[in-house]
């Protein structure tokens, strides 16, 4: 399902990650997939209040969990700069599909990075 908003489609997800060769390519695709795979369930599911929106958060954010392992073997990890670098892509997203209000916190409360 292609993704119709305009300011999602024109964000670069995990810009400033990308940037840094410590953080693995390979990897950093598969976590920007997950943002677009949240956009894509956004926008199909509709939540309609922030209870929602972060049952939709979660899900991404175990997939996010599940990538610290790879993060790992590729010989870096989900630190510092990558936790808030990923916080604050799931804040725009939230942010875009009209949550501004969204605890950015309770976004990624199911990290365990």
């Amino acid at each position: 399902m292609p993704i119709t908003n305009q300011h999602v489609n024109e964000h670069a997800f995990l810009q400033q990650l990308y940037a840094d060769p410590y953080f693995p390519d390979h990897v950093l695709d598969k976590g920007r997939t997950i943002l677009l795979k949240l956009c894509e369930r956004i926008e199909a599911e509709q939540p309609e209040d922030l209870s929602a929106l972060y049952v939709l958060t979660e899900a991404a954010t175990e997939q996010f969990n599940l990538l610290e392992a790879e993060f790992e073997a590729a010989g870096s990890e989900i630190e510092t700069v990558a936790r808030e670098e990923i916080g604050e892509d799931f804040w725009f997203v939230a942010s875009a599909y009209g949550f501004p209000d969204a605890d950015a916190e309770k976004l990624i409360a199911a990290r365990d990075w």
